[in-house]
């Protein structure tokens, strides 16, 4: 035992040790707050794929306060404002090739929600759907945007529509993919990670998949949420869950949105969203486990500017990543036609 260290302090390491996924292995430390810095300094280095290679070199990050926290953003284009909207446990990577291939037509901004990507908020900041819709407002105040093309994918779609019903007059367009509405929710599907959450393991479960990314891509993690999970990098996989764990009060936020996850967000705009004028596009995964396709007929029957559904087969939760050729087609001419 006297030749073990810790990877961060370098102190000896006695019996009780925390082991830190660092990249495909995984290393020992000797404390909670060792494995927070370590954690915290390999979220640093992880790399924004979407900002490698030439062909997204106009792409940008940055940061904007606002009453809810300091919000991330990723960015490229110019024009009318397209903002997209990720869902849980992702963040703004998730929109890396919306923003590469329509940068042409609009001035693409893809957010990192509430606890989540390098969004920074403080300890009492509420992470409902609800908070996050307010979020979307006081960043486009910020900005000094008026209106937008709003698209939403997952619990990002629920926060879409209540974003759209309680501010009509900021929505140019909406465009809705696989996502939370009415009473129904991601449901038993995402129930393991629940579970850990509320158990306060979160961190737990996420440092598990950081050290065998099979995890990730199977039934019991994200895997459901994947037309293709075994396609999915290890790269995305390091994006979307180390900044989680940069530290104790992240991943508690983490926890205190998952504990979040409430249909009564979406069911209190139900009378709004039928008065909803704003054009709305659906496209939607039809083999999803989260979001049957039925979700998608309902908002269709509710929103009075709906289009009829375009069902995607096979498709799945992430399919605005997995089918980015399709779904950014759809987008553009939908985009062009406002």
């Amino acid at each position: 035992m006297g030749d073990r260290t810790c990877a961060a302090c370098d102190c000896p390491l006695g019996d009780s040790v925390i082991r830190v996924p660092v990249g495909e292995n995984s290393v020992e430390v000797c404390s909670s707050a060792c494995a927070e810095a370590l954690n915290k300094a390999w979220a640093a280095r992880v790399p924004h794929r979407w900002a490698l290679g030439a062909q997204q070199s106009s792409l940008t990050v940055r940061s904007i306060e606002t009453a809810s926290g300091r919000i991330s953003y990723a960015e490229a284009g110019s024009g009318p404002v397209a903002l997209f909207v990720h869902g849980t446990l992702l963040n703004k990577h998730l929109w890396r090739h919306q923003l590469r291939q329509l940068s042409d037509i609009r001035r693409c901004i893809a957010i990192d929600l509430l606890a989540h990507g390098d969004t920074e908020i403080e300890p009492d900041q509420p992470v409902t759907a609800t908070a996050n819709a307010n979020m979307l407002k006081e960043m486009l105040d910020a900005l000094q945007i008026d209106r937008v093309d709003l698209i939403g994918n997952h619990s990002g779609g629920g926060i879409s529509q209540i974003f759209a019903a309680l501010h009509p007059d900021r929505a140019r367009t909406l465009t809705l993919t696989n996502c939370d509405a009415h009473d129904h929710g991601p449901g038993a599907a995402l129930t393991p990670i629940l579970r850990r959450a509320a158990a306060g393991d979160l961190a737990g479960a996420l440092n598990q998949m950081l050290t065998d990314k099979s995890l990730y891509r199977s039934l019991g993690g994200l895997g459901l949420a994947y037309e293709r999970p075994e396609s999915v990098s290890d790269d995305d996989i390091e994006i979307y869950l180390r900044p989680l764990l940069r530290g104790a009060q992240r991943t508690h936020d983490v926890q205190r949105f998952l504990a979040a996850l409430d249909p009564a967000h979406t069911l209190a705009i139900e009378p709004q969203l039928k008065q909803l004028q704003v054009p709305t596009l659906i496209v939607w995964g039809t083999d999803d486990v989260y979001f049957p396709v039925k979700v998608a007929h309902w908002l269709a029957e509710t929103i009075p500017g709906a289009k009829r559904p375009i069902e995607l087969r096979g498709a799945r939760t992430l399919f605005p990543a997995e089918r980015a050729q399709v779904f950014n087609q759809l987008l553009r001419h939908e985009l062009l036609a406002g």
